[in-house]
């Protein structure tokens, strides 16, 4: 009867120890934003991964070039083009999980970051457990 349960707990360390690291697939390249407005560059920065705005491809007529809705009267000043929107990305293991930055509102949120088959991201900015989704197209 001992041997069932040193048995029993020899199967288990295998499970666990055959079990894979899981890795979420490289988010890194140039992205054009859903409406078409904006390219991100997303790359790493530091030990975690970032995205920019490098550059503004749909120009809103009176829309600002800077961020002037952002909370911090700080960076009221700073340009759009160049701008981080994604922030502190680590690898979650199916997904990236981070920060993003809305420009047109200030707001920062929760978000979560996968890479689809095609090659697009799909981009979520969530509050709790509402998220928002976006397909972000690679950049040609």
């Amino acid at each position: 009867m001992r041997t069932l349960p040193l048995l029993a707990a020899a199967l288990a360390g295998t499970v666990v120890l055959a079990a894979p690291a899981l890795a979420a697939q490289p988010i890194n390249g140039r992205y054009v934003t859903e409406d078409g407005a904006a390219l991100v560059e997303v790359g790493p920065c530091g030990n975690k991964t970032c995205g920019r705005i490098v550059r503004v491809l749909k120009h809103r007529p009176g829309a600002a070039t800077t961020d002037v809705n952002n909370k911090d009267a700080a960076l009221r000043s700073r340009p759009i083009v160049g701008m981080p929107v994604l922030s502190e990305f680590t690898d979650g293991g199916d997904d990236w999980r981070g920060r993003i930055y809305d420009p047109r509102n200030g707001k920062t949120y929760k978000s979560i970051v996968s890479r689809n088959a095609d090659g697009s991201l799909k981009v979520q900015g969530c509050i709790a457990f509402l998220c928002k989704t976006q397909t972000w197209r690679p950049a040609r």
